[in-house]
């Protein structure tokens, strides 16, 4: 009897464990990445959003941020649209 329960309960902590390391946890460290970018954010970053617009941050709020695309031409856009710094 005692190992019937263990032969059925061993494997499912071995799975949970698998999709922890596999699944769960290199997608945390990602989001965990992807805040401390989107704090970061200063004027005159050059960023990528993800839409693959590419522009340069000229204003800066909670949760907005206004990019220069051209000389003339400044768009806002939500904070978390932010894909990337472009560290060029």
């Amino acid at each position: 009897m005692q190992d019937s329960v263990m032969g059925f309960i061993l494997p499912l902590v071995l799975m949970f464990a698998v999709f922890y390391f596999l699944l769960i946890r290199p997608q945390q460290k990602r989001q965990k990445e992807r805040s401390s970018m989107l704090d970061a954010l200063q004027k005159g970053d050059k960023v990528i959003t993800i839409g693959g617009l590419h522009g340069t941050i000229v204003e800066l709020t909670d949760d907005n941020v206004t990019l220069k695309v051209s000389d003339s031409t400044r768009l806002v856009f939500e904070r978390t649209a932010i894909n990337a710094v472009n560290k060029d």
